[in-house]
């Protein structure tokens, strides 16, 4: 009997990569990346103004080169590929017209930042976001907040809404709808051309946009009024129903087919965040925080109906039921800077260099350009290196991890990164150990959080790029929390995720349990914490709760 297969695809912040999976036993026939190139350029971001918008041009040509090229290199017929499915960073919407493309398509907005886009870092929304927590505190009526951890961020869905509505009339005008990236995706895949019947994820309307079965959808529209009346019309153009990831959303489109050499008996599962389809990747069970680890982190948890009850837990970013895993609530946490950190730390030092070298009168083009990404290349891991040889013991300056704001526990975008104990002796290597042990820290106030709110964390795992690349993060990491990491084998557990999503969809699997134990890779490495650091970090995580706890009380937000 011929084996099914499936296709996981996967939409970090800077790239796109699909694999396809033996549906079997989870054996990955091949995987391919795509780099967004209007991103990579820098096109329709501020980073000063903390603005990052990407063009969906730069999704649409990534789905369409990586889907055909992992098919390419699988060589599995068309017959035999049943499934996709997709996931994405968020909270990452978009507006979008009637049809539920989106506006940036449109050639009145196809180089206007406001129709693209709006990347889950964006910050620029930090103003609606403490509206929109004033408001759910004073208006008398239900908390709409309550079940997101009771704090709502500027990097998600209403706030980001709200801000783009009030900057730019023409986009408020147009916008018939408004969906998240994972939404536009597979709408796109299954050629929908109704946002109002099309099949919205429960992941992300759950997490990102305060729905909830208790108030039966959206906030009210007397609520949304409050903030501005065009939100309140707004709501009767979104949706009240959505759906878990493990459904399917539609058959692929015969447009679709056609590109991607597929046919329309594939069906599209309904879409999901990359940190929850990680989490599946990862083998995610109760008791067990997934950390998702890239240029931010996404905390994941799974917890049964009977253990969090009517617990509400403070200061997260949401608890969802089936959002993970059907039958399940999905809790999500997370850090708004990790990798992000580390490389704001590697361009600081790069970029000056780059410009330099690039005025020089010593070398010629080719070996300017050499040389520029060599050391790109290479700096962070002779960082690493060195930081490695420098004993926790002799870890004397602290950091705060803020640099694009803290996501939780307790959302607060306005603040800002932080160094302290600078010395003469402190060189490039002790500033980053410094901040690697910063984001390590983070790490363990969102565990802390958790365990002062009742649930248990019993073991950890971790995946992404920073886990399965960085000894020196992962070391520090274990010996931080004080806990053994596992690592996941797979090097892309959110497509393969996807991939198991897809699975259940297209009926190959009864359940995303049974995908779990059918497909998972495994894990290939664990560390285990040093005792001896083990109590050095016990002290120098004294140093960076009070430092935090004295910049957050003693800076202006802005």
């Amino acid at each position: 009997m011929n084996d099914n297969f499936v296709i996981g695809l996967d939409y970090g912040s800077d790239s796109v990569r699909a694999v396809m999976v033996n549906a079997a036993n989870g054996e990955v026939k091949a995987s391919h990346v795509f780099w967004y190139p209007r991103w990579k350029a820098g096109k329709y971001c501020d980073p000063v103004k903390n603005q990052f918008r990407q063009h969906p041009k730069d999704h649409l040509e990534g789905l369409e080169e990586t889907i055909c090229e992992v098919i390419r290199q699988a060589g599995i017929p068309a017959e035999q590929i049943k499934g996709i499915g997709v996931d994405t960073t968020g909270s990452s919407p978009m507006a979008v017209d009637a049809q539920a493309r989106p506006l940036a398509f449109s050639p009145d907005f196809a180089e206007n930042p406001n129709a693209m886009m709006v990347l889950w870092k964006d910050h620029t929304a930090i103003r609606e976001a403490d509206e929109i927590n004033e408001l759910a505190r004073s208006w008398g009526g239900e908390d709409y907040t309550k079940y997101e951890g009771g704090i709502y961020s500027s990097e998600w869905f209403w706030a980001k809404i709200l801000h783009i509505i009030r900057e730019d009339e023409e986009v408020s005008d147009a916008a018939y709808s408004w969906m998240e990236h994972c939404d536009v995706i597979t709408a796109e895949l299954i050629g929908a051309q109704d946002p109002l019947t099309f099949r919205r994820s429960r992941c992300a309307a759950g997490h990102k946009a305060l729905w909830h079965e208790s108030w039966e959808g959206l906030p009210s529209r007397e609520f949304l009024a409050k903030l501005d009346p065009r939100l309140a019309d707004l709501k009767d153009r979104l949706y009240t129903e959505t759906y878990t990831s493990d459904l399917p959303a539609g058959q692929l489109s015969a447009l679709w087919a056609e590109k991607l050499g597929l046919n329309t008996d594939t069906l599209v599962a309904v879409g999901t965040f990359d940190a929850h389809a990680g989490a599946v990747g990862g083998e995610v069970t109760e008791n067990t925080l997934v950390k998702v680890m890239g240029t931010s982190t996404c905390d994941i948890m799974v917890a049964s109906y009977e253990a969090i009850g009517k617990n509400l837990v403070k200061g997260i970013c949401g608890q969802v039921d089936g959002s993970v895993i059907p039958g399940s609530i999905g809790l999500e946490a997370g850090q708004s800077g990790f990798g992000d950190v580390l490389a704001w730390f590697k361009n600081l030092l790069v970029n000056p260099a780059a410009d330099l070298i690039s005025a020089s009168k010593v070398l010629d083009q080719s070996q300017k350009e050499s040389l520029i990404e060599e050391i790109e290349n290479k700096l962070l891991i002779k960082l690493s290196e060195e930081a490695l040889q420098i004993p926790p013991s002799e870890s004397v300056t602290v950091a705060l991890d803020w640099v694009n704001g803290r996501r939780t526990p307790d959302a607060n975008q306005g603040l800002k990164g932080a160094l302290m104990g600078l010395s003469m002796g402190t060189d490039a290597a002790r500033v980053f150990k410094a901040l690697v042990e910063s984001i390590c820290f983070g790490s363990k106030k969102i565990v802390d959080r958790f365990r002062e709110e009742g649930v248990t964390i019993d073991a950890v795992i971790g995946m992404g790029g920073v886990a399965k690349k960085s000894r020196l993060v992962m070391q520090t990491m274990a010996d931080v929390l004080d806990m053994p990491i596992k690592i996941a084998t797979s090097d892309q557990a959110p497509a393969l995720g996807a991939a198991m999503y897809a699975s259940v969809a297209a009926g190959i699997h009864p359940s995303t349990e049974a995908a779990i134990a059918a497909m998972s890779n495994g894990f290939d490495q664990v560390y285990e914490p040093i005792p001896a650091n083990v109590e050095v970090y016990k002290k120098l995580y004294e140093s960076y709760s009070a430092f935090g706890e004295y910049v957050e009380n003693n800076t202006i937000k802005n």
